[in-house]
């Protein structure tokens, strides 16, 4: 650690403090998490539901897609409603509708403005208030709400069967027929409905905000954005301005002491190593990833479709086989696996360098056995999520085997524990070519980030493994949030920047010091805001202010290191200036000048954009989300998965050359189509949705009524040319990945390699 104690400590110290303010308010989500009654129970005493029930109901959702299909508390897909916004809409329109009746013996409709306006006071009352007694553990409603839930309940149970008087309503929401068969099922999943939308709607205890922090906006019972959650959105944003212009004012100083750039080396130092048997057996996960690409690609051009057609491609009825809740569970895991497929690939790569040019004993068959391994889990998960959405498998298995119901971590259980196994294992591959690197002398400090960063992908991907089929949601977001926001958008975030500075310093382009001290500062950076910011996401989530307080002033931080990245992607540009050798990787290159790009503006601008909990709360579970989505999960790590690809056959197929015309058609034909996607169609969605959820709430920016309006099809249907683009543009790569696999190879122009000693 000598000559970077100060970054050490800095890192560790950061490190330290925010994973343990991630726990502590870990255990506040679990002391807080709204309650699930053991009984509900109406005022005569009849048993409406009991707890175990409601959660029968949460794995009967699960079953079904759960967040591929609408959402929950604004999690998941977007073209179905958001269940909970939805059912509390329609059921307190049902209130209205009784009471009314009971009341003036007419319609809700008919009655006058005065009459109206003191009916919705008393629905205010009625549903803000609460029932629920914690001694008893038993959630009481009168008559009248009983038979608005029953009403509520009677119309999901016909929408998710096969109903014929539904059916254009499920081809707006593109569900298929008879989405859930088993009517007994239908019930239980009503009640879960309910449950989710009752904590959405009643006030907590000793407080004047519902359990979900006053989520959704719903005028009729006043859910409307709390004190807390305007002072900590103006406290994210002074924030974030006050942390750009930090890290500007420290930028400006500490560029004076940065030393001048080695000279370039005559040949690439990394071509002159012997590739390793593991190295040269890295191809086929280059096939698998480009595969994958493509599979994902036109799953997600499917996908698309189906928000148009509903249940049909073209005219042809498809959505009884490969519905839309199935293909966007493919579309997204797909996307997950050959991304961390391009990570790991990268890794093993690193390896045998780190360990002098030479394979540790038995690591090619490591390397063979992990990529089998692989594939068995890729394949296993896809036929799972198939066999549980069509209803096949049996429903005591659908979490194991089939489909967790939750995005982005959709596979069963069995394939998540497989997967896990893969990447320890893949770990363990990785520390042996390592370990003896530390033996060696010389400056260790880059290669322990790097270690680091491996040993905590390798870990942390097991947070999914806290919650289980029957967790309460609250704490299952907790811990979803660990993989889809701490693994991934931290630890993979640290990994690729170790690994890039140390590929960069190997081939003697940045000093050692140089790729040392950026790697300590930018993983300092990015820990700093990225381990607390999992909170951003749980701010309606079923938590409390505190909560939204840490979530909203780290969030903000986030955003911060991205400012610089123009920087970061000129300096990555400018290095193949650095000597004529560079010109072989000028594509790998443009991918990584592509992923600062990208980290700004997806992850940073159109990320921030939804972090406040202001804007989160009007826009959460709009087509604002997916804008940034495929922005920072494609942009980002899409086009860094796709630069390691590309530069791990630079290596293993020393022979090769990249075509420069096929590689500009992929790479502008990407990006152009990317931005076209979201420019074009996604953000315009989701600005009128925007308002639309400003103006009269959640259920309506989310309702038939408004998603199947002229314009918004229209929007809808523009995003296929931008999708037909990327498309081109992604066939484009892996035809050069192909061919770079398995096709005739230019004569080698580099020096025959030979072994560093």
């Amino acid at each position: 650690m000598a000559g970077y104690k100060k970054l050490w400590w800095i890192l560790i110290a950061i490190l330290a403090i925010t994973f343990g303010v991630l726990g502590y308010f870990g255990k506040e989500v679990y002391r807080v998490a709204p309650p699930i009654p053991d009984q509900v129970v109406t005022e005569s005493g009849q048993v409406l539901m009991t707890e175990e029930t409601i959660l029968d109901g949460q794995t009967a959702w699960q079953s079904v897609g759960g967040m591929q299909l609408g959402s929950i508390w604004g999690h998941g897909a977007y073209q179905a409603p958001d269940w909970t916004a939805d059912w509390l809409h329609r059921e307190l329109l049902a209130w209205l509708e009784i009471t009314a009746q009971n009341t003036y013996g007419q319609s809700y409709e008919n009655l006058t403005e005065a009459q109206q306006n003191a009916l919705q006071f008393e629905l205010k009352q009625a549903y803000r208030n609460p029932q629920y007694n914690a001694e008893t553990d038993t959630l009481t409603v009168d008559a009248v709400r009983a038979e608005a839930i029953a009403q509520t309940a009677e119309y999901y149970s016909r929408l998710f069967s096969d109903d014929l008087s539904l059916r254009s309503t499920r081809e707006s929401y593109a569900m298929k027929e008879n989405t859930l068969p088993s009517a007994e099922r239908r019930e239980v999943m009503t009640q879960f409905f309910f449950w989710t939308a009752w904590a959405a709607a009643t006030e907590r205890p000793d407080s004047d905000v519902t359990y979900t922090n006053n989520w959704p906006h719903e005028p009729l019972i006043d859910n409307k954005p709390s004190a807390e959650n305007l002072i900590w959105s103006l406290v994210s944003i002074i924030l974030l301005i006050a942390g750009v212009g930090g890290l500007i004012w420290a930028w400006a100083f500490l560029r004076e002491h940065d030393e001048e750039e080695p000279e370039a080396p005559k040949k690439d130092p990394i071509s002159l190593v012997n590739l390793t048997p593991s190295q040269k057996a890295l191809g086929k996960y280059l096939f698998l990833v480009m595969a994958l690409f493509i599979v994902q690609i036109f799953l997600g051009g499917f996908t698309a479709h189906y928000t148009v057609e509903g249940q049909e491609f073209y005219g042809i009825n498809v959505s009884q086989w490969f519905p839309y809740s199935l293909v966007r569970t493919w579309h997204i895991q797909a996307a997950l696996f050959w991304i961390a497929t391009g990570f790991l690939a990268a890794g093993l790569f690193l390896a045998p360098i780190i360990n002098g040019g030479k394979d540790p004993k038995f690591q090619k068959l490591g390397v063979d056995i992990l990529f089998w391994a692989l594939v068995v889990v890729v394949a296993g998960s896809f036929i799972g999520n198939y066999l549980a959405i069509a209803q096949i498998m049996p429903e005591n298995l659908s979490f194991w085997l089939g489909h967790q119901g939750y995005e982005y971590v959709d596979l069963g259980r069995l394939w998540q524990i497989g997967k896990f196994t893969g990447i320890v294992f893949w770990l363990g591959l990785m520390l042996r070519g390592v370990i003896g690197a530390f033996k060696q002398p010389g400056d260790k400090n880059l290669l322990a980030l790097l270690t680091a960063s491996v040993v905590a992908i390798g870990l942390f991907y097991g947070a999914g493994f806290f919650y289980g089929e029957r967790t309460h949601i609250s704490i299952m977001e907790y811990w979803r949030w660990w993989i889809v926001h701490l693994w991934v958008e931290g630890f993979f975030e640290v990994f690729a920047t170790a690994a890039l500075a140390f590929i960069f310093h190997s081939m003697g382009l940045v000093s050692r010091r140089m790729a040392t001290a950026a790697s300590l500062a930018s993983a300092s950076l990015f820990m700093l805001g990225g381990v607390p910011g999992t909170f951003h996401h749980l701010y309606f989530s079923g938590t409390t202010t505190p909560i939204m307080a840490v979530g909203a002033t780290f969030s903000a931080l986030e955003v911060v290191p991205l400012v610089v990245l123009g920087y970061e992607a000129w300096e990555n540009w400018s290095l193949q200036k650095r000597a004529d050798w560079m010109q072989r990787i000028k594509w790998p290159l443009m991918c990584f000048v592509a992923v600062a790009f990208w980290n700004f503006l997806g992850a940073g601008v159109l990320g921030f954009m939804i972090n406040p909990p202001i804007a989160l709360y009007y826009i959460q579970g709009l087509n604002t989300t997916p804008t940034h989505a495929h922005a920072a999960l494609f942009g980002v790590y899409g086009f860094l998965a796709i630069g390691f690809v590309l530069l791990i056959l630079r290596y293993i197929r020393p022979n090769f050359a990249f075509n420069d015309k096929i590689m500009k058609t992929a790479f502008w034909w990407m990006n152009i189509g990317l931005c076209m996607m979201l420019f074009t169609s996604l953000l315009p969605i989701g600005f009128i949705q925007f308002f639309a959820s400003a103006s009269e709430g959640l259920w309506y920016a989310r309702s038939e009524e408004f998603m199947q309006q002229p314009l918004l099809e229209s929007l809808r249907w523009i995003r296929t040319v931008g999708d037909v683009v990327f498309i081109i543009g992604g066939l484009a790569v892996a035809y050069q990945v192909v061919i770079g696999l398995f096709g005739k190879q230019e004569a080698e122009v580099d020096a025959k390699p030979v072994t560093v000693k």
